[in-house]
């Protein structure tokens, strides 16, 4: 099954769902926010993706965090206070975020999905 992960008044959240709908592919969409994020699914993502590409540095979350808690992501990978952090902040993470069988994507472009889905 097909999970995407995002928040639901995000314009490129919303891209992804209409592409996901206009291509019939089911999918389960969890948000953020109101749907919450466990720790496990969120260590899992550490694990399968670059902080680079996980982390969004351009928000206006990250903007608002002091700098004792921007260090906590210096380090090679998101150690347990990142991750409390990005719990804590969920607009600190890129998205959408989709899961479908073995892939695992960040961000929404259509030529992306139309190779997993193919």
């Amino acid at each position: 099954m097909t999970t995407l992960y995002g928040i639901k008044n995000c314009d490129t959240v919303r891209k992804a769902r209409r592409w996901l709908d206009d291509n019939n592919q089911e999918f389960i969409f969890l948000d953020f926010r109101s749907d919450g994020l466990e720790m496990k699914t969120l260590q899992s993502f550490a694990k399968q993706i670059e902080k680079e590409v996980l982390v969004n540095k351009r928000s206006t979350t990250w903007k608002q965090l002091s700098d004792s808690q921007k260090a906590q992501f210096d380090g090679e990978s998101l150690g347990t206070e990142a991750l409390e952090t990005l719990l804590n902040n969920p607009t600190l993470l890129k998205r959408p975020v989709l899961l479908s069988g073995k892939n695992i994507v960040v961000g929404f472009k259509p030529e992306r999905y139309t190779e997993i889905f193919a």
